[in-house]
């Protein structure tokens, strides 16, 4: 037992954390808990041709024991050929069933057309979701059985899941990787099946481990050394302790098992209230603490989130003012630099503003916010409101902002010996959707959102080695909603947007980073357009219409007017 003690001591000097490397794994079952399906219902006797292609469909919302619920509207022969293995394709809520025009029917053979409209696909690699756009429209084979009854012969290939099916028997869960400098924690936002819900965390903490979904590969990092795996389930223990065994770590620092561990616990908060024991071949990572909730664990989201002090600024009549109207201190608030959008770093201490330097000429400038700003050489007629990237530790000032200039070309400009330089970001798979009117980093730096063409989408920041920086994976969110008509966008958190339209129906709207649900704040008092929007973590959405400056703190409350009297052409902005 001495002789333990000492080996121990001497790993927890080298800096290592003390985990046994030798022990024998215990097998994991991915279903456990799963419990033995009844048997499906049979559709009722006598259903029309119709209404079967219709429960059918909605019977597809539920994938246990290989979608037999479905299953029982198929014929024998179909049951067994029918494609249940891809990814499952998210359809609107609303969907109809058809006759085939021009076909023939008979007594035993029928065609039905699906029709409707696509709204996702849940992928099969990582359970994300990703949202598709374009109609639904597939013939389905009907005939009679032995019995007479109407039953599919030639169903859809692959599974069609209506959206409200999907959201009764699927369940949206965040899991959490790193910024690539492992300073903040971001969200990653997956989808599993609820039933059986005891095994729940146990499928979180796999996909945890298989690292960052498809869309974020090379925007974000992962503490978990690659090859790591359940030990066992993850389950409560006897004495409610949920409880994480991983095997094939290897050797990692007592820096890195306290990383591997905020990954766990944060990723598995929204599926537990429990205290969270992780552990590596069955002993505790952190021999200071063995048990972890939330609240223990190190996020980053601190450099995320602007000060209380900080309540944000306008932009309007060519001068930057403090959102209760009085001028900023300095050049900026006097109106020399005819500003015509501005942002203000996250620690509050720098602003960047593009002013107007003639008819058809504009330029950034960049500095501390009460000083003389400094130009950047980056020539332009137009330029979207900049963007700040967050600094790597509190209170430090932020040396990286991004624009987007002649509505194609997006630009980081960095702080550097020689001053403010601009740096081209390929930016060429969110250019290809159209004009780039909007652009804001989320305040974790890890992607951002645009809108182009009026489309709102949603991008992943990829950093490559040689310090080449490129958006990856755009995706327009929610097009059957917004359309085209989006008009400004903020980050009200890591993994939710509020945006800006022309619709009088959703002048301003709450959307999920992966487009799933969106949410119309209420519609009282505000006039479309509505031309500016901020959000931040903890603030109110402030939104600027052709009648003046409004806030709200929910989807649900009535817009309040300020008493700060803006012109139509304001733009209001929180750090970030």
């Amino acid at each position: 037992m001495r002789l333990l003690v000492v080996l121990l001591g001497v790993l927890v000097a080298a800096g290592c954390a003390a985990i046994p490397t030798e022990t024998s794994p215990i097998a994991v079952n991915p279903s456990a808990g799963n419990a033995s399906a009844a048997a499906a219902p049979e559709p009722v006797d006598d259903i029309d041709p119709l209404t079967l292609v219709r429960e059918f469909v909605n019977a597809s919302a539920n994938p246990e024991s290989d979608y037999a619920a479905a299953k029982a509207y198929l014929t024998e022969d179909a049951k067994k050929t029918w494609n249940t293995k891809g990814a499952p394709t998210i359809i609107d809520t609303t969907f109809n069933t058809v006759p085939t025009p021009g076909v023939t029917a008979d007594d035993k053979h029928r065609t039905v057309l699906l029709q409707g409209r696509n709204v996702g696909r849940l992928q099969l690699e990582d359970n994300s979701f990703i949202q598709l756009i374009g109609p639904l429209d597939t013939a389905i084979g009907i005939e009679r059985d032995a019995d007479g009854q109407w039953r599919i012969s030639s169903p859809p290939d692959g599974v069609y899941v209506p959206l409200g099916g999907f959201q009764q028997n699927y369940r949206r869960v965040t899991l959490f990787f790193y910024s690539l400098d492992f300073s903040v924690l971001v969200p990653d936002p997956r989808w599993v099946v609820i039933a059986p819900s005891t095994s729940i965390p146990s499928r979180v903490t796999s996909l945890l481990l298989k690292g960052p979904s498809v869309g974020m590969r090379g925007a974000v990092t992962t503490a978990i050394p690659n090859g790591a795996t359940q030990r066992r389930n993850t389950s409560e223990a006897n004495d409610g302790a949920l409880e994480v065994d991983l095997t094939k770590v290897g050797d990692i620092t007592v820096q890195v098992g306290k990383q591997i561990v905020a990954q766990v616990v944060k990723s598995l908060a929204g599926v537990t209230s429990s205290r969270i024991r992780v552990m590596v071949e069955g002993q505790p990572v952190n021999d200071e603490q063995h048990e972890w909730r939330p609240a223990d664990v190190q996020t980053g989201e601190e450099l995320t989130t602007p000060n209380a002090d900080l309540t944000g600024m306008l932009v309007g009549n060519g001068r930057v003012r403090q959102v209760n109207g009085d001028a900023v201190p300095g050049p900026a608030g006097a109106g020399e630099y005819q500003a015509l959008s501005a942002a203000q770093s996250l620690d509050g201490s720098r602003l960047a503003v593009v002013s107007r330097v003639g008819d058809d000429a504009v330029r950034l400038r960049v500095g501390p916010v009460q000083e003389q700003l400094a130009e950047v050489d980056l020539r332009a007629s137009a330029m979207t409101r900049p963007t700040w990237l967050l600094s790597g530790r509190q209170g430090e000032p932020g040396v990286e902002v991004w624009t987007v200039a002649d509505g194609a070309n997006v630009v980081r400009v960095i702080k550097t010996d020689r001053g403010w330089t601009a740096n081209a970001v390929n930016a060429s798979e969110l250019a290809e959707l159209g004009g780039i009117t909007e652009l804001r980093l989320s305040r974790d730096g890890t992607r951002v959102a645009a809108v182009v063409g009026g489309k709102l989408v949603v991008a992943a920041v990829v950093r490559d080695q040689d310090s080449a920086v490129s958006l990856r994976s755009p995706r327009h969110l929610q097009p059957s909603v917004l359309g085209n008509n989006a008009l400004s966008v903020d980050w009200l958190a890591q993994d939710v947007l509020v945006v800006s339209t022309s619709v009088s129906a959703y002048p301003i709207a709450k959307v999920n980073i992966d487009g799933v649900r969106v949410e119309r704040y209420n519609t009282s008092n505000l006039t479309v357009p509505v031309a500016s929007v901020t959000a931040a973590p903890g603030r109110n959405v402030l939104a600027v219409d052709q009648s003046g400056l409004w806030s709200a703190n929910d989807v649900g409350d009535v817009w309040r007017a300020s008493t700060t009297k803006v012109d139509p052409g304001t733009q209001a902005f929180y750090p970030g």
